[in-house]
């Protein structure tokens, strides 16, 4: 799963998760033109810029914890799709067994206002 944006933490993604958002709704065109970008699905997710392609609109937040850092993040040009990932200072084996269920909990209680979320893949699952 490639990262977007720059993360604040420079640890190596050793876990992550992709949850499918409900289908955002056409906005209302009072105009003629493009419709307006989608609006992050999350008050928390705060702009993340890309610095080879301006054009693109990412949203990322990090929190830390104990070990590592859960960072979510929201494509605008994939709307329904938010990644979260568990950046750790593990460079030679990923997120250790006992700690996935910390990761999904964490993940669980950031996307809480949103609602439960499917799963669309994750590595590794608890």
């Amino acid at each position: 799963m490639p990262s977007l944006g720059v993360a604040r933490s420079h640890w190596p993604v050793v876990a992550w998760i992709r949850l499918r958002l409900p289908p955002v709704p056409p906005p209302v065109m009072l105009t003629p033109g493009l419709p307006p970008p989608p609006d992050p699905p999350l008050e928390i997710l705060v702009p993340n810029p890309i610095t080879t392609d301006p054009r693109k609109r990412v949203y990322a937040f990090e929190e830390d914890h104990d070990d590592w850092t859960v960072r979510l993040v929201w494509d605008s040009d994939d709307p329904e799709v938010l990644e979260a990932e568990c950046r750790a200072p593990y460079y030679d084996r990923r997120l250790p067994p006992g700690e996935v269920p910390r990761f999904w909990a964490a993940v669980k209680a950031l996307v809480a206002p949103i609602g439960p979320l499917p799963v669309e893949s994750a590595d590794p699952r608890p």
